[in-house]
């Protein structure tokens, strides 16, 4: 392991918070993010400090070192693969802006995670957990609006509870959405989602959940809003989709990215162009939006071997 969890709060080194800095300021990175690589680049330095070693003096075989504890620990190959990504940038940066004079991690080979291939939910169990919210309190009517408004976007939790009545155009049922790396995309939703944020909206919805004092700057414009009166959080959001899982009997399934997960998918089966779902998804790359067709052809054997008179030796 790379050091006691009573080290992990230890004061970081001035090369570890100036890398912090640059990723903000120069590379753009989210709140979201930086506390990732914080959490991370604690947890390194505990490890240099064990070893009486810190980001300056640290060689290229003590790193070797770390990626073989790393490994044979009992944490999982993504986790120890964003811890290393974490170190290799840092000294990157402390290279590419000559505070050190090497870098240790250039011959440090990464450390390979599984393809993973998206879970998502049938059209059936969507429907499903759609018409598990049932009621007319403000909190049901909150909850439909945000099933509905994250199935119809496919956008990630933290993009849908971030945001403000001005990112909507009701007229054109448009939504501006802040993706990873503050990127804007313009995303459209369809009628059922449509319908669900007019109830919303209407005095019967958000009105009945506006404190009589704003705890926040900020939360006037939030969209979704808690039992409180504040901006729902990502956790709220998240305690709302198990909760109708749960409802609809599909609790194994669900994850914090499955409406993202089954969106893409479900426009995929019925035909939607690869390059519009990457542009709707807000993904950087074209490979990170094709895992979505492994996921596609998989179901089409799954129906063509279960229908199909001749797919299957009888």
């Amino acid at each position: 392991m790379m050091g006691p969890a009573a080290e992990l709060d230890a004061e970081l080194p001035l090369e570890i918070e100036d890398f912090l800095v640059w990723l903000a300021a120069e590379r753009g990175r989210s709140p979201n993010t930086l506390a990732a690589y914080r959490r991370d680049l604690r947890q390194y330095h505990a490890w240099l400090r064990a070893r009486d070693v810190g980001p300056m003096t640290v060689s290229a075989t003590d790193l070797l070192d770390l990626v073989a504890e790393r490994r044979a620990s009992e944490a999982a190959p993504s986790t120890v693969a964003r811890q290393i990504a974490a170190i290799r940038m840092l000294h990157r940066y402390l290279a590419t802006e000559q505070i050190r004079g090497d870098d240790p991690t250039a011959q440090l080979d990464g450390v390979r995670v599984p393809s993973g291939i998206p879970h998502p939910l049938t059209e059936a169990q969507v429907t499903s957990l759609l018409d598990a919210v049932v009621g007319s309190e403000p909190l049901d009517v909150r909850d439909r609006a945000l099933l509905e408004l994250l199935y119809a976007t496919g956008a990630r939790v933290s993009e849908i509870v971030g945001l403000s009545v001005g990112d909507f155009d009701f007229d054109e049922l448009l939504v501006r959405l802040l993706g990873k790396g503050s990127k804007e995309r313009i995303v459209p939703y369809g009628s059922k989602a449509a319908e669900a944020l007019d109830d919303w909206f209407s005095p019967s919805g958000r009105a009945r959940l506006v404190p009589v004092r704003w705890a926040r700057r900020g939360d006037a414009e939030a969209v979704f809003l808690n039992r409180r009166g504040g901006r729902l959080s990502r956790q709220g959001a998240w305690l709302v989709i198990k909760k109708y899982g749960e409802r609809a009997g599909i609790t194994d399934l669900l994850s914090p990215h499955v409406l993202r997960h089954s969106c893409a998918t479900h426009l995929l089966d019925h035909g939607a162009d690869l390059r519009v779902v990457q542009e709707m998804l807000g993904h950087a790359s074209i490979s990170t939006t094709q895992v979505y067709t492994k996921v596609s052809q998989e179901r089409l054997w799954e129906v063509y071997r279960s229908a199909h008179p001749r797919a299957v030796a009888r």
